[in-house]
């Protein structure tokens, strides 16, 4: 009879000849546990997703009661759902005034491409420039707009019309004309490992924007819901986005994503061709009852007032030869190393260790650290003992 793992090996699709293979029986707050009840530590979230654990009850507890009550009924947009329309409206509440329309879809890449969808039909203009080292997603759309040629070239020809420029660079900004629709760019870079732009930069792509009649969307599908020390990445900036884009830590470990404007600007979906943008499962009432129930839960427990403080915490500790810089804003954050072979055996001996961690897609030389807002002090001190350990056992196995 076949393991488990040689069925999964045998049946389920792969995307690398090298997967990790880890089997995981249940996980609660910080922790996966294997079937032997072995407990690892989730040093990655999920890359971004569990902000506030593993199966928080309330989460839990809110799927439950909406299963019960019903699953799917119709395509979006159609039925007044109650999950849909609590959630958004929660949103809302917790949002500037000009992003005030909601539009549920099933993951970051389909918000992605409704935001891009949607830019170029409010503007009737088709340019669009994202930027270099950038990572939206892996659809077409999304990826035209990735900033790496590395894993694209494979699929083009992509969307047209896209232009590229250098984040956090402010001569580039000039390359945004009035033919522009949208700029679209990660209020702070994940996959580029972790990089945080300036204050007078964001504040002059906003104005850059707002001259030229150009869409200005920001993709926190990463770095929302307090990962960045604050509710929406974007406060940091004192900016406000056009289209802002939410996955991820939105459906509290359900798959759920969302683009959110202005009224204004969001009917323009509505006529033209009617049913601009359509999704079977997008805003999918289970997901959405949970992603309102982690929302609550991320605000009741307070869960992003000691984020700053733990991501010094991480910093302070992170000190070794081998470690060049630890960069990031609140708990997402990269650790970088000498090289991606380096990188990659200290990940290894980390896993084995109990504690999981990866890399970035475009810094592979860099560690990724985004663990659930929940960490405790101890944890983080425990998380930053095996990852040194794992340095130093790979630096001597480098050096011998």
């Amino acid at each position: 009879m076949l393991t488990l793992r040689q069925l999964f090996l045998a049946n389920n699709a792969q995307t690398t000849d090298f997967p990790l293979l880890l089997q995981f029986e249940r996980a609660q707050g910080i922790y996966m546990y294997n079937a032997k009840g072995r407990a690892f530590m989730d040093l990655i979230s999920g890359i971004g997703v569990s902000n506030i654990g593993h199966c928080h009850p309330n989460v839990v507890n809110a799927v439950k009661e909406q299963v019960e009550k019903y699953m799917h009924l119709m395509v979006y947009g159609e039925y007044v759902q109650t999950p849909q329309v609590r959630f958004a409206e929660k949103l809302v509440s917790l949002l500037p005034s000009n992003l005030n329309s909601v539009y549920f879809v099933n993951s970051g890449a389909e918000a992605v491409e409704g935001a891009l969808k949607l830019a170029k039909r409010y503007t009737k203009r088709h340019e669009i420039i994202a930027f270099n080292n950038s990572y939206h997603g892996s659809s077409h759309g999304a990826l035209s707009v990735m900033g790496n040629e590395e894993f694209k070239q494979a699929y083009r020809p992509l969307l047209p019309g896209v232009k590229f420029i250098n984040f956090n660079h402010l001569p580039d900004l000039e390359k945004i004309t009035h033919k522009t629709a949208c700029v679209i760019l990660e209020t702070i870079q994940g996959e580029a490992g972790i990089r945080v732009p300036d204050v007078a930069y964001m504040q002059a792509l906003r104005k850059r924007c707002t001259e030229t009649g150009t869409l200005l969307i920001l993709d926190e599908i990463q770095a929302a819901f307090g990962r960045s020390g604050k509710m929406f990445a974007f406060e940091h900036f004192n900016i406000v986005p056009d289209i802002l884009l939410l996955a991820k830590a939105l459906g509290g470990g359900m798959p759920i994503g969302a683009f959110v404007a202005s009224t204004e600007i969001m009917s323009s979906l509505k006529n033209n061709p009617i049913l601009g943008h359509i999704t079977t499962f997008g805003g999918h009432p289970v997901n959405c009852a949970a992603g309102l129930a982690a929302l609550e839960a991320l605000i009741d427990e307070d869960l992003i007032k000691g984020v700053d403080a733990k991501n010094q915490l991480f910093k302070d500790l992170l000190v070794h030869p081998a470690i060049k810089e630890v960069r990031g804003k609140g708990l997402m954050l990269a650790a970088e190393l000498d090289s991606f072979v380096f990188n990659k055996a200290v990940i290894d001996r980390c896993i084995e260790n109990g504690l999981i961690t990866d890399w970035f897609l475009h810094c592979d030389n860099s560690m990724r650290i985004a663990p659930p807002l929940i960490i405790t002090e101890d944890e983080i001190r425990r998380a930053c003992s095996i990852i040194l350990a794992a340095i130093d056992h790979c630096t001597n196995s480098f050096n011998s």
